[in-house]
Order: C-alpha cells, then sequence, then structure tokens
C-alpha cells in the first residue's frame, strides 16, 4: 500500500483499562493541559506587560513557556479526543503533524536552553558587557536559531519518515513518533537511522555547550558572595531540569530503536507522558516563579486582578 497517495490510517497504544478508565483519564489529561495553558500564558503576558521584565534573560523565558504550550497541544487535545471517542486511530498525515509538533518543540527546548545557558554566562561572568553584547537585535537572532534549527531538523526528519511505504499500521507508543512510524515501513531504515543519528550529536553538543557554560558559570561564582547568590537563584534549578529532561529524551530515542516488549507497562506508560507532562509544567515554575522579579509581579497581578472593584459615587 503506498502512504504517499492519501492518508493512511493507523492504530496508537491504547491505555490499560482504557474502558473502565477513560473518563477518569479524560479529566486528569484535560487538568493537566489547562494547568500548563495557565500557567505558561499567565508567565508570559506577566513578561509581556511589566516592562521592568523586558530583559533577554526573560524575553528567552517567555520563549520557552510558548514553546512548552505549542509542544503540549501536539498531544493533549488529541489524546483527550481518543478517550472520549474511544476511538485511537489517527491518519498518516496527522501522524506526521503530531511527530512534527512534539518533537520540533523538545528540540527547540535543548535550543532555547543553550540561549539561556549563554545568557546566564554573560550576565555572571561579564557583567559589564551583558548589554552591549545582548541586544535587542542579538536576542531576536538567538531566537529565530533556536527555532529554526529544530524545525528543520525535525521536518527532514519527519519528510523522510513518510515518503516511505507502509507494511504495518500500529504504532505502539500513545502518540506518533518519527522511529516508531520509520519501523512501519518496508523500505531500508539506513537514512533515517543515519539522519536521526546526526541530529541526536547536534543536539548532544548543544547539552555539552550548556555544561561547560555552568562550569565556567560556577568557577566564576567562587570569588564572589553576589554571583554564588545568582548561581544558586538561577542555575542550579536549570541544570537539575536540563539533566531530567535530557535523560529523558535519551531513554525516549533509545526505547524507540532499541526497546524491549519486556518493560512493564506501566513504565512504557511513565515514559512515553514524561515528556509531553513534566517540561511544560515545571519550566514556568523552575525558570520563571523560581525568580524573585517574576514571582513577585505575578503574584501583584493575581492580587489586582482578585482585588474588589470600587462603585463611582
Amino acid at each position: 500500500m503506498d502512504n504517499t497517495s492519501y492518508p493512511v490510517i493507523l492504530t496508537l497504544m491504547v491505555p490499560k483499562e482504557s474502558k473502565l478508565y477513560r473518563h477518569v483519564y479524560f479529566i486528569c489529561f484535560l487538568a493537566l493541559y489547562v494547568l500548563i495553558l495557565s500557567i505558561n500564558i499567565c508567565l508570559v503576558v506577566v513578561i509581556i506587560m511589566e516592562k521592568a521584565l523586558h530583559e533577554p534573560m526573560y524575553i528567552f523565558l517567555s520563549h520557552l513557556c510558548i514553546n512548552g504550550v505549542y509542544g503540549a497541544s501536539g498531544f493533549y487535545p488529541k489524546m483527550m479526543s481518543d478517550l472520549i471517542s474511544d476511538s485511537y486511530l489517527i491518519s498518516s498525515h496527522m501522524c506526521a503533524l503530531q511527530i512534527f509538533v512534539i518533537y520540533s518543540s523538545l528540540l527547540c527546548e535543548f535550543t532555547i536552553l543553550t540561549v539561556m545557558s549563554y545568557d546566564r554566562y554573560v550576565a555572571i561572568c561579564k557583567p559589564l558587557d551583558y548589554h552591549s553584547k545582548l541586544t535587542k537585535f542579538t536576542c531576536l537572532k538567538l531566537i529565530l536559531f533556536s527555532c529554526i534549527v529544530p524545525t528543520i531538523s525535525v521536518f527532514t526528519g519527519t519528510l523522510l519518515s513518510n515518503l516511505n511505504p507502509l507494511c504495518a499500521y500500529h504504532v505502539d507508543k500513545l502518540y506518533c513518533d518519527n522511529w516508531s512510524v520509520v519501523k512501519l515501513s518496508c523500505a531500508s531504515s539506513f537514512v533515517n537511522n543515519v539522519y536521526g543519528y546526526i541530529v541526536a550529536v547536534i543536539f548532544i553538543s548543544f547539552v555539552v555547550i550548556i555544561i561547560v557554560s555552568y562550569f565556567k558559570l560556577i568557577s566564576a561564582c567562587k570569588a564572589s558572595l553576589e554571583n554564588r547568590r545568582k548561581f544558586w537563584q538561577t542555575c542550579l534549578p536549570h541544570i537539575l531540569l536540563l539533566i531530567n529532561f535530557t535523560f529523558a529524551v535519551l531513554f525516549d530515542i533509545m526505547y524507540s530503536r532499541y526497546g524491549s516488549n519486556d518493560i512493564p507497562e506501566s513504565l512504557r506508560y511513565f515514559l512515553a507522558l514524561e515528556l509531553v507532562i513534566v517540561p511544560p509544567i515545571f519550566n514556568p515554575l523552575i525558570y520563571g516563579l523560581n525568580i524573585r522579579a517574576v514571582r513577585q509581579r505575578v503574584a501583584s497581578r493575581v492580587h489586582v486582578s482578585r482585588a474588589p472593584k470600587r462603585c463611582k459615587t
């Protein structure tokens, strides 16, 4: 069957005991999606509204939050629709779109974190050069870089996987991922395999850049109490989240390629969902609300919105 002429219908993994608990699952996923939208959009709005937060660090943070909403929107609406209809089907075209949205968001997170680590490096290690190095034009170029590189990487990989005809039609995951679709193909996966490793090396290099920048930050922070305070406040949470996120992505890649069915189903669910739950929820909490300036302005906005309006006399 040629899947390039018209969309082929694929089946997705059915959640465990979905017949009994699908309404419970739906409520849980709806609550998570609403939480993701609320905290990320709230943070972006506060950064936009408050002129004091129109600094490179906060601009990059808002970009990270927008990316979280974008990636979550590639999974939650489809998952909730499947739970309500009790039909875990997806066309090959929609599967390709879901792959593109979810994985471009995940890879975009690496590039945004790389840009944010550079911002912290300049702010702490070269504070006098901060505003000369991170101008508005430079920030724009960094944001475009963090978007374009993941977009091109994932678009090319998705296109390669969808050019091949399919011989099987079941994706053994709650959502579509590129290598799961490649494994369904009748054709050789050599090109896809090589391209996947190239992309993996590129984005692992971004992780190395982030780690090196943080090592430089640690050495710079030894000499100053103020720098140590900045590091513990803004950089240590980044490191912890980066480690968790990197291991989750690497495990996802390794399991997609070499995973065994001997792995317990509950663990497979957890690992599949971690990438679409943890980053969009914890990024705004750790990168945003952990910063005092952001936390104070969010609290003041909430207080103003809840304050009773006085009637004019």
